[in-house]
């Protein structure tokens, strides 16, 4: 098993495994580097992999084999434990200064270990301008055996400045038949279950294997499916609005809270909190910096939870319009397909267009940092009225 079959459904595996021969070459001073180059930007939807594609081509430079998936160096990068391989995320709403300003450094050593220093930027864009800026310094003046690999959806989610300087690697949603074979072969998923959770998750592996093996998941899903039946009047749409909030809520309540607990406990600890002798300076501020960056991500898992919600609800809309076209296009919700007809028969093609809209007019509300429950009542009313 080598590293690349992490990679679900991607076409660029072979340019990049083509790329890894041109760096050894490059290395071994037998070539002149071919489309090896010092940063690069994974680009795709949602739940394409651009994490896991950034991490395979990183196992793969590293390894002395191109990526053969059972050496230390093919271990050590899957495990994040590679000396030489750093991974900037973030749990936050943005990657701040702070975490590139510890990795700047970094990235101008050589190697200790690995054949690149290699840095993997999830979530790139999410990058603040300062935090921008200093990657920008990094990536113009590059060491020769550095290596950037930026993840984000778009490539203008990147700013000019640094997209100018790297080579775009765009990523496509998985086909649902690979999405539905990874997640039996890797996560013993029922093929029937796995079937349903690459199709509902319309590709997103992660949303997918969430639904395959999680019975709460699905749960959830089913639950947001009734909503656009559910709106007959002014309190059905509020109602609807403050169900989809709590549960975003509750969901960020199973994600944080322990981990929060914990974080706060380990950070006490490592100041030594609790030792025999006098109370060490600062815990206070340091506590209440963790609780504040803790309180960001609890937004985050929060608003990223009714995010999932709406691309569900935009699904089943983009369903009924499929019907009411007589489109060919497969349905992403086969498995509601009575509830649909009766949809799509109670409407117009026209109406259908509105109501889609009004769920990306939801979603954009919530990205600019709006209030989610006036974003969903807004929502849920302009879907009633249709």
């Amino acid at each position: 098993m080598t590293v690349w079959d992490a990679v679900v459904g991607q076409t660029v595996v072979p340019e990049l495994q083509r790329t890894v021969a041109d760096a050894a070459a490059l290395l071994d001073d037998v070539g002149a580097g071919g489309a090896m180059t010092h940063a690069w930007l994974f680009t795709g939807p949602p739940g394409s992999g651009r994490s896991v594609v950034a991490r395979a081509f990183a196992a793969a430079l590293q390894c002395p084999e191109g990526g053969c998936g059972r050496c230390a160096e093919c271990r050590d990068v899957r495990n994040g434990t590679h000396p030489d391989v750093a991974n900037v995320d973030t749990d936050g709403l943005s990657i701040k200064i702070k975490q590139i300003r510890e990795l700047v450094p970094r990235a101008a050593l050589r190697p200790s270990r690995g054949r690149w220093q290699v840095v993997v930027v999830e979530d790139a864009d999410r990058l603040g301008e300062d935090a921008a800026d200093a990657i920008l310094l990094s990536v113009e003046e590059p060491p020769p055996r550095t290596v950037w690999m930026l993840c984000a959806p778009t490539p203008e989610d990147i700013v000019a400045t640094i997209r100018s300087r790297c080579r775009v690697v765009t990523l496509r949603t998985p086909p649902y038949d690979d999405v539905a074979d990874y997640l039996v072969r890797t996560a013993g998923a029922d093929p029937e279950l796995a079937a349903f959770g690459a199709r509902a998750a319309q590709g997103h592996i992660g949303r997918a294997r969430a639904l395959a093996t999680d019975e709460e998941t699905r749960a959830r899903h089913a639950e947001v499916l009734r909503l656009p039946f559910a709106l007959a009047d002014l309190r059905t749409c509020l109602d609807a609005a403050a169900g989809l909030v709590e549960a975003a809520k509750a969901d960020a309540e199973r994600h944080c809270d322990e981990l929060d607990s914990r974080e706060v406990d380990q950070l006490k600890q490592a100041l030594g909190v609790g030792t025999i002798g006098r109370r060490p300076r600062n815990v206070e501020a340091a506590v209440k910096e963790l609780e504040r960056e803790q309180k960001l991500r609890r937004t985050r898992v929060q608003r990223d939870s009714i995010d999932r919600a709406l691309v569900d609800v935009m699904a089943l809309y983009r369903d009924v319009l499929v019907l009411q076209l007589g489109a060919s296009a497969e349905l992403v919700n086969g498995h509601i397909r009575p509830s649909i007809d009766r949809l799509a028969r109670a409407s117009s093609p026209e109406s259908t267009v509105r109501r889609m809209e009004a769920v990306v007019v939801a979603r954009e509300a919530l990205e600019a940092n709006g209030a989610p429950l006036l974003a969903l009542e807004a929502m849920a009313l302009a879907l009633r009225e249709g």
